[in-house]
């Protein structure tokens, strides 16, 4: 096992030291993009300004005949943007494909300094992470990369959610992590074909009564899973993310799916079609109310010690912290968004 000395040591020579705290960044959808579409890419300039994070996408949807130009289409995209607050991250192909090599020396040495996160995809335990984060580190120290590339798992394979904890802590340059609930569904042997979201079939159903209608509610598949990513990424310090929703005609379930993440932890999700940007940017957001009256607790209890009744229920130290967890994210989405300051006030 690594020393504790040891962890935030850079892994090769001439590399950056880890990053040993995380960046804050408004990061409420990453929006993935085929960068093998040139006139996909021609609007990467206009979409930089609209979004929180442009994800040039190199893995699944990307036809195998196309592997390449989609890698050479983002590196071109890349050089061709201004980016400024926007992230800028790019989905790799799996650590056992044979396109995943040349992505990542590619990338960094024609994009290394401009490239914020890499997602890695498949992620089954540390060992992935240590491979990945070792072979970052000779491309950065090779290439003179200035400031160290992070590293975003996708939670995909039964093995990977299996090794949830052990995967958040394997290396300083762990970001977050993603729910994949396409390829996690067939891992799991899951009888689904859905991407994201609920299943009709997979509900509760009420007790009988004589006479009455049984009430039948639909349930979520994926709250056990976004639940132990959440307190993984929050115990290690990273960021947990919903996956894609499939469904692009059902804004509702989208919003619905997203909001539930909301509520459990995440930080964002992604946003694979124009029509759920804004959705995202909607749910997380924090509520304009929620945000005022949470300011009204700090107010009230400045040194978060004591208790207070606000309204008629009462505030405590316990409360003072969910309080501030949402006022610092108001503040965060407040220095990216101008709309959303002038509404919280901030």
């Amino acid at each position: 096992m690594k020393l504790a000395r040891n962890f935030y040591r850079p892994l090769a020579i001439g590399a950056p030291e880890p990053f040993r705290e995380l960046p804050v960044r408004l990061e409420r959808m990453i929006h993935f993009v085929p960068p093998h579409i040139e006139k996909v890419r021609n609007k990467v300039p206009e979409l930089a300004r609209t979004v929180d994070v442009v994800l040039g996408n190199l893995e699944d949807a990307i036809p195998l005949d196309a592997k390449e130009a989609a890698r050479e289409g983002f590196i071109a995209m890349a050089k061709a943007t201004d980016f400024g607050r926007t992230g800028l991250w790019t989905r790799i192909n799996a650590l056992n494909s044979p396109w995943v090599l040349d992505d990542l020396t590619r990338i960094v040495a024609e994009i290394g300094d401009k490239l914020d996160v890499v997602m890695a995809p498949k992620i089954e335990g540390a060992w992935d992470i240590h491979y990945l984060d070792q072979l970052l580190a000779q491309l950065e120290a090779r290439h003179q990369v200035k400031k160290p590339i992070l590293i975003h798992a996708i939670l995909e394979t039964a093995e990977g959610v299996k090794n949830v904890e052990d995967i958040a802590s394997a290396s300083p340059r762990m970001y977050g992590m993603s729910l994949g609930p396409a390829d996690l569904a067939a891992s799991r042997a899951m009888k689904t074909t859905r991407v994201g979201g609920g299943h009709p079939d997979y509900k509760v159903i009420s007790d009988p009564v004589e006479g009455e209608a049984r009430a039948v509610a639909q349930q979520d598949l994926w709250h056990y899973t976004i639940a132990k990513m959440v307190d993984a990424c929050a115990a290690n310090g990273l960021k947990a993310f919903y996956g894609p929703f499939g469904d692009f005609a059902d804004g509702d379930a989208c919003e619905a799916q997203f909001r539930n993440a909301f509520l459990l932890g995440c930080a964002g999700a992604w946003t694979l079609h124009p029509s759920q940007i804004d959705i995202a940017k909607r749910v997380f957001s924090p509520d304009v109310a929620e945000v005022k009256f949470a300011k009204r607790i700090l107010d009230a209890m400045p040194d978060g010690s004591g208790a207070v009744m606000i309204d008629g229920k009462m505030q405590d130290d316990a409360t003072w912290k969910q309080a501030k967890v949402i006022v610092d994210l108001a503040r965060t989405v407040a220095a990216g968004d101008a709309e959303m300051a002038a509404a919280y006030g901030l």
